[in-house]
């Protein structure tokens, strides 16, 4: 028998529903994704100094509390007196907002390919399989510095080759569960009821594609940060002086020996954004997943 969904029980909010059946790791995370969204939304108002105001009267003057330590800074400035806080904050905001964008981008992509071969077969889906099996072949790291060094690293051109990033993924999961679900006799029967290829593939197929399109995103998003940070190091991201938490890290692992803080605020964040989003995608692939809600 259906369990009950969280709004099916009258008489509660969604939220209060939604937390009362996770467990501590789950809402652990929620509340984390929570401070880091409401962080990154704040951050204007909450930075205590414009990110990229320089003080070369203040560099490397480490976190409140230590020796040194300059007044307001509190968790320290970098190399040019700019302060950490400050740089976290909007940093956050930004690397946020890129991962998520490229994220949909690719799940966009990787899902409409992966469904359309899945559902189409024969040359249409060795077509899409040998684009996925090209991307697979080439580093990708390659491909973006080939890309951006021809147009440019502005922002879009960034976010169009963050969202190209794994859309491989997605088209390859899609496309085999699709594969074994036109096989199932629930679409059998939809198609001799009638039904066009397109609206089997939008009502029968694609609430069944929930969980693997979740657990993908959540993977895809933390890949994103990671290639952003790549690329960020490699001078080919985000310019300075625009914050981003792999800039930050990137730029200050060299001087991991005298100023690790310039590193540590980064870092963590994050590692909480990673924790964040895995654990509420496992969460989300459980409550999504048709299959398992009629167990």
């Amino acid at each position: 028998m259906r369990q009950a969904l969280p709004l099916d029980r009258p008489g509660q909010s969604a939220l209060t529903l939604i937390w009362s059946e996770m467990d501590v790791i789950q809402r652990t995370a929620l509340a984390v994704g929570l401070v880091l969204v409401m962080l990154a939304v704040l951050a204007p108002w909450l930075a205590p100094f414009e990110p990229n105001a320089q003080s070369l009267l203040a560099r490397f003057r480490p976190p409140i509390g230590f020796e040194r330590a300059s007044p307001g800074h509190w968790l320290g400035t970098d190399e040019l007196g700019r302060d950490i806080l400050s740089r976290c904050l909007y940093g956050l905001r930004l690397t946020l907002g890129l991962a998520l964008l490229g994220a949909v981008i690719g799940l966009l992509i990787g899902c409409s390919l992966g469904l359309l071969a899945g559902v189409a077969g024969g040359r249409t889906d060795a077509a899409v399989m040998g684009a996925v099996d090209t991307q697979i072949a080439v580093p990708f790291t390659l491909v973006a510095l080939f890309v951006l060094t021809i147009f440019g690293n502005s922002l879009s051109v960034l976010v169009v080759v963050l969202g190209l990033a794994g859309w491989e993924q997605y088209a390859r999961i899609i496309r085999g569960e699709a594969r074994k679900l036109v096989r199932m006799p629930f679409v059998e029967a939809a198609r001799a009821a009638g039904a066009t290829p397109w609206r089997i593939a939008g009502r029968h197929l694609l609430p069944n594609l929930v969980s693997p399109m979740v657990v993908q995103f959540t993977s895809s998003l933390s890949n994103i940060i990671l290639l952003e940070s790549t690329l960020s190091f490699l001078g080919l991201g985000v310019q300075p002086p625009t914050a981003t938490l792999g800039a930050m890290v990137g730029i200050g692992r060299d001087y991991m020996p005298t100023a690790p803080w310039i590193v540590t605020g980064a870092a963590f964040l994050i590692l909480a954004v990673t924790f964040a989003v895995q654990i509420l995608g496992d969460w989300l692939r459980d409550r999504a997943d048709v299959r398992l809600r009629q167990r």
